[in-house]
């Protein structure tokens, strides 16, 4: 049966990776000369700079056939600048060729290689290169292998007879030592049974078996056995779950692969001679043909690449590794089809940043346009520009990619460029979750967006999620707001630096009929990840080496020492050829420069292999931000304030104002999260909340007096207040206190005593009055109108609640409902008559089906009818939560999680009884006053 197999030669530099592509494609027949890259002739390396330098700086593909499977083979850089193009390689690979190079042994760079698939899961064979060295010893690299990489790793002799599929001649002990590496095969071994072709190819598949073969590639020794190998185990991987949903809706794919969906994974962008845009992916489900569309683009061409030629295919199927043409916006790392939005995280990231030093007579701005595509094939520079100074910042692995870099840059664009001083590339993210909103409403446009905001695990990197409902925006806009969150490398607001190890979920979102535009959501998107940033309290992350010391043992001490200083951590030294070997972490910035140190005092004796092990809190947070000197609020290429429309133009609401602004609320706290002013049944102590109800109705107003009623009232607030704030934190009221209230509130306390001085006969009424002049009145009189607009008061009364809380209004109702109501709104006319509150009146008429929401005015009395499914409690809750916003507010129910409901978001509860013998005092005082 025909197969496609894409395998990957690794190695650590100078090992022979480009070598064994080359024997590799000349024993299969697939080129008739063999290249060498010491003669700078090889078939893969034909970037004018690989050859010069006899490196692999980008991936590159070849095909050849050997038996009825067709290879695809990925040669990858070899040296440790360049391991993000590896890397990126490994995510799309069948089986991988590790090379390791008898003379050297496992290197530190092996080491994060074998960790690497070891990450991928990819299925391994160790080829151990150069045996026709002097000095070459078969066994002792195999014990080096098996020590540094385990027992898995089981020798596979050349006269085994494993390649063949055949198990005769294959020895008891090496039939034993391939059944130690999984359980039930030992099992069924020590029963008696042999171990067969299919039993091996399921070890080495689920990489519980890793074969090591010997051999000289450039004299083709062992080549042919690894050929074998290949072709007799090497299996299809297409792990790819999702891939049996359907195609997402924006990949229109032919219909003839509608049954199998496309999916694909894109590993490498490039561009051709011509300056055409590739997509190279492997694809890992269904098929694609030439002008099918994905993403809204159309496909151009299909080209099937072999070195620097290629085939161009009207279809590509399951198992290829193909280039494509016509796409703009992919990514390396992406998925395609029905692995869309699925991009997978990078291990292996650039610890140092640069400026970009340019020519005098180059504009910064249009030159960091140009140079901005290279960001597209190689993801990890991460190119940046100070707005304010033009600086361009580069991200780079070390010295190595610098020099291509310039090499690429001069070639391409005919621009000389330097390099500024290496910078450490720190990191941010948050402690705690926190909400961010954002709005954007100049005139004509409108869109609002509630995202929140959590840290995750170190090294998660940045994970989207939606629990946004269909029933407050469409799915579209969500979509939309997904892909602008995942466009952007979003910074944090310590140090400007990029975010991550968070989840960012889509909460809810408001889009208009008419005047929402795309462009609109992506500027609330940005808003709302930034207003979230700065509300949260913000971690900085600096990136921490592993570190692998080998010295002598008298230069320990010094070693353990250096370590300390350095604000590293440490294991216990261990002993190994006669050197201590010391482990441990340490700050990449303390430790960057140590290699040339510790040669120095170790008389060259001394080794140092370091990889990042990840982004950990950094040591000197203080420094690094007096250093960076970041201001957020300045930063205008990423503003954090809202802008909402006011008087027919966009007005912009700094962020620590802009909550009280949103159109929308959620209902998340930090404490009970989303949701939390819904679920408080579940956690609330209804058993003290009905004591405190009966304590607070348990006299009648005949039997207490007006300030009795107000203190127990009080009393009872503030017991229930303790209850809620125990449950749930700190209650934040949406009443801002202002400096103008608090100079008022003053002025009150200070007008009280003194009319309790003058009661007490302790001040003369005629003193102590101060004196106010004409100028002054005038001065303060539109600061007393806003005052007054302030002050103004709001009564919120559930209707059904009130009727049933008085016996009148109950018997009246049992016999006509209509004429309760009535009397009610008759009642409530002349209390607001009296009283300085604003009353609104609401009734349920959620039963009423096809009711809609409606508004009577009854006199200045304003009486709500809900719609159908929505009861009073809900509208009294939503208009609560609006009305607070600028103006104090009471509402009067007898539904206690409603009372707690409105109480967190700021307003006065009063029982429905309670307000029934209010309603009846204030009659009693309008009859004394007529």
């Amino acid at each position: 049966m025909k197969r496609n197999i894409t395998i990957g030669i690794l190695a650590h530099v100078d090992a022979g990776k480009t070598t064994l592509s080359e024997a590799l494609l000349y024993t299969s027949g697939a080129i008739r000369k063999l290249g060498r890259v010491d003669h700078k002739d090889a078939f893969l390396d034909s970037y004018e700079l690989e050859r010069s330098r006899g490196i692999t700086i980008f991936s590159k593909q070849a095909m050849f056939q050997h038996g009825d499977t067709t290879f695809t083979l990925l040669d990858t850089p070899g040296h440790a600048d360049f391991s993000p193009e590896m890397e990126r390689t490994l995510q799309i690979l069948d089986m991988a060729v590790l090379i390791i190079s008898a003379a050297d042994g496992i290197t530190s760079q092996l080491r994060l290689l074998w960790k690497l698939l070891d990450h991928y899961k990819v299925p391994t064979i160790l080829f151990v290169n150069k045996m026709d060295q002097p000095g070459a010893d078969r066994k002792a690299v195999l014990d080096e292998v098996k020590e540094k990489f385990g027992n898995c790793c089981v020798s596979f002799m050349p006269d085994s007879g494993l390649a063949s599929g055949s198990n005769k001649s294959m020895s008891l002990d090496l039939q034993e030592e391939l059944a130690v590496c999984d359980d039930d095969l030992l099992a069924a071994f020590l029963e008696g049974k042999e171990i067969t072709s299919a039993d091996i190819k399921n070890l080495i598949n689920s990489r519980k078996c890793f074969p090591v073969l010997f051999g000289s590639v450039l004299k083709l020794d062992g080549v042919k056995e690894l050929l074998d190998i290949l072709d007799e185990y090497a299996m299809v991987h297409t792990d790819i779950s999702s891939a049996k949903c359907a195609p997402k809706a924006n990949s229109n794919l032919a219909a003839s692969s509608a049954s199998i969906p496309f999916a694909a994974r894109v590993y490498k962008i490039n561009r051709d001679a011509t300056g055409n845009r590739l997509t190279h992916i492997k694809i890992l489900s269904g098929s694609i043909k030439v002008r099918d569309v994905i993403r809204g683009e159309k496909i151009d061409q299909i080209r099937l690449y072999s070195g620097d030629k290629f085939e161009a295919l009207p279809e590509a199927t399951a198992g290829m590794v193909v280039a494509i043409s016509g796409l703009s916006t992919t990514r390396a790392g992406e998925g395609l089809g029905s692995l869309e939005g699925q991009a997978q995280a990078e291990v292996i990231q650039p610890i140092l940043s640069c400026s970009l030093i340019l020519p005098e007579e180059v504009d910064a701005i249009s030159f960091y346009k140009k140079i901005k595509v290279l960001e597209e094939e190689e993801p990890m520079l991460l190119l940046s520009i100070h707005e304010t100074t033009g600086e361009i910042m580069v991200q780079v692995m070390g010295d190595v990619q610098k020099e291509i870099l310039h090499h690429l840059i001069l070639t391409r664009f005919g621009i000389e460029v330097g390099f500024g001083p290496g910078q450490i590339v720190y990191k941010e993210t948050i402690a705690g979750p926190v909400e961010g909103v954002g709005h954007f409403e100049p005139l004509r446009h409108y869109a609002e967006v509630h995202l929140l905001l959590e840290p995750t695990e170190p090294g998660s990197g940045i994970s989207f999620d939606n629990k946004c409902s269909t029933d407050e925006l469409n799915l579209n806009w969500q979509r939309l707001i997904l892909t602008h969150l995942q466009e952007k490398k979003h910074v944090g607001v310590l140090t400007g630096s990029e975010i991550t190890d968070m989840r960012i979920t889509l909460l809810t979102g408001r889009a208009h009929e008419k005047h929402t535009e795309g462009g609109d959501f992506r500027q609330a998107t940005y808003r709302a990840v930034r207003q979230g940033l700065m509300e949260a309290q913000s971690v900085l992350l600096e990136p921490v080496f592993d570190f692998r010391i080998e010295v002598p043992q008298e230069n320990v001490g010094r070693v353990l020492s250096d370590i300390q200083k350095m604000n590293g951590t440490v294991g216990l030294p261990e002993l190994e050829n006669g050197k201590s070997i010391v482990t441990g972490t340490v700050p990449a910035a303390c430790i960057y420069d140590y290699a040339q140190e510790l040669k120095s005092f170790t008389k060259g004796e001394g080794v140092i292999s370091t990889s990042l092990s990840g982004y950990m809190p950094c040591h000197n947070t203080q420094e690094v931000l007096e250093e960076k000197n970041y201001y957020p609020e300045l930063d205008t290429a990423n503003p954090a304030s809202s802008v909402f429309c006011s008087h027919g133009a966009g007005t912009i609401v700094p962020w620590d104002q802009v909550r009280s602004h949103m159109h929308l609320d959620t209902g998340w706290t930090a404490e009970g999260g989303v949701g939390a002013r819904t679920d408080l049944v579940d956690n609330i102590d209804m058993e003290a909340l009905r004591k405190l109800q009966a304590k607070s109705t348990k006299k009648t107003t005949d039997e207490r007096s007006f300030e009795e009623i107000e203190r127990d009232l009080r009393f009872t607030e503030n017991e229930l207040k303790d209850i809620f704030e125990k449950t749930y934190g700190t209650i934040k009221p949406r009443y801002v206190e202002t400096e103008e209230d608090r100079r008022r509130y003053a002025a009150q306390d200070a007008q009280r005593a003194r009319e309790a001085a003058i009661a007490a006969g302790l001040l003369d009424p005629d003193e102590g009055a101060p004196e106010v002049s004409l100028s002054a009145k005038k001065q303060n009189s539109k600061k007393e109108q806003r005052l007054a607009e302030r002050q103004k008061e709001y009564l919120l009364v559930d209707g059904y609640n009130v009727i049933y809380a008085s016996d009148e209004l109950k018997a009246l109702a049992a016999q006509d409902l209509k004429a309760a109501r009535d009397s009610l709104v008759d009642i409530l006319i002349n209390f607001q008559g009296y009283r300085k509150e604003n009353v609104i009146l609401v009734f349920d008429a959620y039963r009423v089906r096809g009711g809609t929401e409606h508004m009577e005015d009854h006199a200045g009395l304003t009486v709500i009818y809900t719609k159908e499914a929505e009861t009073a409690d809900q509208y009294i809750e939503k208009a609560a939560h609006e009305i607070g916003k600028k103006y104090r507010v009471t509402v009067a129910t007898s539904d206690a999680i409603e009372q707690v409901i409105v109480m967190s978001g700021g307003a006065i509860r009063l029982s429905a009884r309670d307000f029934w013998e209010e309603i009846k005092r204030t009659s009693a005082m309008i009859r004394e006053h007529l």
